[in-house]
């Protein structure tokens, strides 16, 4: 259905509504569309389409500049640039953008003056403000954070990839690049993933990390300000079940630290950005949306340790893989409740509790969060870190040093 079996309904809509576009009859509006969800300002592009009941785009947003824009179900915030390709089920926030060919799918969560360069795909990934991605880069089931502006900021080079399925055939292998208890508080040194590239998930990468091009990083850094050059290994072979599983232990412990992070995320969104979208109707749709979509990662998550879980279980070639196969029911229950009890979690107190209420609800998210003093800065680190630990804590020393 186009704008011209449509009627011309919609799009007169939008057209009166102050949204512009070039050639009307080849925009694609779908009757799902809340033509009052499209803010004024909006350049729509010859062949965008735009579907979704949920969708909602945010005033002086630019789509389709450079190609075709296909978008379903997403939330995009002010001033957001999608030069072409799709995006579904996604939120990006004020002042995101991704070049030419983009693929952003399910469960991608972009946040301000973050986003991409030509043929990216991302999808179950979260950017942090500022995070930046080359070109022809492949990342799924990932948190970058890191940086403190547009121009000091976490970036990754073109040709890299997050390698997220293993010859088990499974995805419980999300990497954490920075954390969000320190990377919200945009006062973090950048992380820099070089060129040509990859890293094995699950991986953990500390702050100020400079990985070189070229190098394929297969071990955690947790050491800030570190330095990663490839090595050199000698190709050899040797015999190789893919139906029996080595050493887990740390692989479980990062699925928890992923989880516990996504939930100290969706609680700031919950308890801090909320301050700041209150009454802005396109600010709080990506607010609400980006809630949703961090249910859906913190599900994919427990979906992907449970079929871990199961797969272990089929074989399990020690006592500790079969404790995590046999505990993870248990597990799996705990982690939900403690989910579901973040609802009941009461506002944040000290020094950022005293900085929250006393915020101009009008000043934008970023300068306010730059404007906070080191002492509300530690206070919310200090909670938000409390929620991570809380999350590591329901994987027991068992299921964390088996293997």
């Amino acid at each position: 259905m186009n704008a011209e079996s449509n009627g011309g309904t919609l799009v007169d809509e939008l057209t009166r509504r102050g949204v512009r576009m070039e050639d009307p009859g080849s925009v694609h509006i779908g009757r799902d569309v809340d033509p009052g969800r499209i803010a004024p300002g909006t350049v729509l592009h010859p062949g965008c389409r735009v579907t979704g009941p949920s969708t909602s785009i945010g005033p002086d947003c630019t789509l389709g500049a450079e190609g075709p824009v296909a978008l379903h179900n997403v939330r995009l915030g002010r001033g957001v640039r999608i030069a072409s390709g799709s995006a579904t089920d996604a939120v990006m926030l004020d002042g995101a953008s991704m070049g030419p060919q983009a693929q952003v799918r399910a469960g991608t969560l972009i946040e301000e003056q973050a986003g991409g360069a030509h043929a990216v795909g991302l999808k179950q990934t979260v950017l942090l403000p500022f995070v930046t991605l080359g070109s022809l880069i492949n990342f799924c089931d990932v948190l970058m954070a890191g940086g403190t502006s547009r121009r000091h900021h976490s970036e990754v080079g073109s040709s890299y990839i997050h390698f997220n399925f293993t010859p088990h055939q499974d995805k419980a292998t999300p990497s954490l690049i920075g954390d969000v208890p320190r990377g919200v508080m945009l006062d973090q040194p950048p992380i820099f993933l070089g060129g040509q590239g990859g890293l094995v998930g699950p991986r953990r990468i500390a702050f100020g990390t400079v990985i070189a091009a070229g190098c394929i990083c297969r071990e955690d850094v947790t050491e800030c300000g570190q330095l990663v050059v490839p090595a050199q290994p000698q190709a050899r072979s040797r015999s190789y079940d893919p139906a029996r599983f080595g050493e887990l232990g740390p692989r479980i412990a990062a699925n928890y630290g992923f989880i516990g992070n996504l939930l100290a995320l969706r609680v700031w969104y919950a308890r801090v950005r909320a301050v700041f979208t209150a009454g802005a109707e396109y600010a709080e749709a990506c607010r609400v949306g980006a809630l949703e979509l961090l249910d859906g990662a913190f599900e994919e998550r427990v979906k992907r340790l449970r079929q871990l879980a199961a797969k272990v279980g089929a074989a399990p070639r020690d006592r500790h893989q079969r404790a995590f196969a046999e505990g993870w029911a248990s597990r799996e229950d705990a982690l939900r409740a403690f989910r579901s009890g973040l609802e009941q979690m009461p506002e944040p107190g000290g020094a950022l509790g005293e900085v929250l209420d006393a915020a101009d609800r009008e000043t934008p998210y970023i300068e306010a969060v730059r404007g906070w003093p080191e002492a509300a800065r530690s206070a919310g680190t200090e909670w938000l870190d409390g929620i991570v630990a809380s999350v590591m804590d329901i994987g027991t020393t068992e299921d964390r040093n088996h293997g």
